[in-house]
C-alpha cells in the first residue's frame, strides 16, 4: 500500500491543479492511500492524463482504479534553480513509468533520497502530500 503521509507545516508553494470529474480521483484518492488511475472496462487500458473516454478502443466505460503505486524512472532532470521563492532545491523532476503499464507516465518529483542518485531504471514507489484539497502523488526510492 502507498505511503499516506501528509505534509507537516506548509511546505513550498507549488501550483495545485484544478479539479474536475475527469481528474477529482487522481487528486484525492492519496487520502486513502490510493493511486488511482483510469481504466477503460471494456479493454482494460490504463489512461493517463484522466479522461472520460479511452484512446485504445474508444469507449467511454472508464473509471478510477487502484493501481500498485510502483513503478521506474523513465526520464528525470535535476533542477537547480528556485522558480518560487519558497521552492528549496535542488529537485528532480522526473516521468515515472507504472510497472502495471509501461506507456502510462507520471510527471512527479523524485523525494527520499539525494537528487544525484537518482537514475533511469530505478524502482520507485508512491507517497502523497496533502496540498489544500489535493494529495499530490510524488515518488521515492524503493529500498529493500
Amino acid at each position: 500500500m502507498a505511503d499516506r503521509s501528509a505534509a507537516g507545516p506548509p511546505g513550498p508553494s507549488r501550483p495545485l491543479p484544478m479539479l474536475n470529474r475527469d481528474n477529482v480521483a487522481f487528486w484525492t484518492g492519496g487520502a486513502q492511500g490510493e493511486l488511482l488511475i483510469h481504466r477503460c472496462r471494456s479493454c482494460d487500458y490504463f489512461i493517463h492524463p484522466p479522461s472520460s473516454f479511452c484512446p485504445r478502443c474508444e469507449g467511454r466505460d472508464v473509471s478510477p482504479t487502484p493501481v500498485s503505486g510502483e513503478g521506474v524512472v523513465a526520464s528525470f532532470s535535476i533542477n537547480y534553480r528556485a522558480w518560487a521563492p519558497d521552492l528549496p532545491v535542488p529537485y528532480v523532476l522526473a516521468f515515472v513509468e507504472l510497472v502495471e503499464q509501461p506507456d502510462v507516465r507520471l510527471a512527479t518529483n523524485i523525494t527520499g533520497c539525494p537528487p544525484e542518485e537518482v537514475h533511469i531504471g530505478m524502482a520507485v514507489r508512491v507517497r502523497f502530500e496533502a496540498h489544500e484539497d489535493v494529495w499530490l502523488p510524488f515518488f521515492e526510492p524503493v529500498t529493500s
